[in-house]
């Protein structure tokens, strides 16, 4: 094991009809699917759609940090 570790950043997009933190929940479970080794996330974006003059959809741009295996 060496003493540092290496990351890696993707850019997700969440989307919920509740609420911001749900969108963000959700981005990070759809996300663990695929990624392993998830350790941190920035929110660089926070939008939403409207249907019928009320939030449809809150939409947040996540950057979500992992380490790379073995590092």
């Amino acid at each position: 094991m060496s003493d540092h570790h290496t990351y890696k950043k993707v850019e997700l997009v969440g989307s919920s009809r509740t609420s911001i933190e749900d969108a963000i929940n959700n981005a990070l479970d759809e996300a663990s699917s695929s990624l392993k080794n998830m350790e941190w996330f920035e929110v660089t974006e926070t939008r939403g759609h409207i249907e019928g003059n009320k939030v449809g959809h809150f939409q947040v741009t996540l950057k979500v940090g992992f380490k790379i295996a073995n590092s």
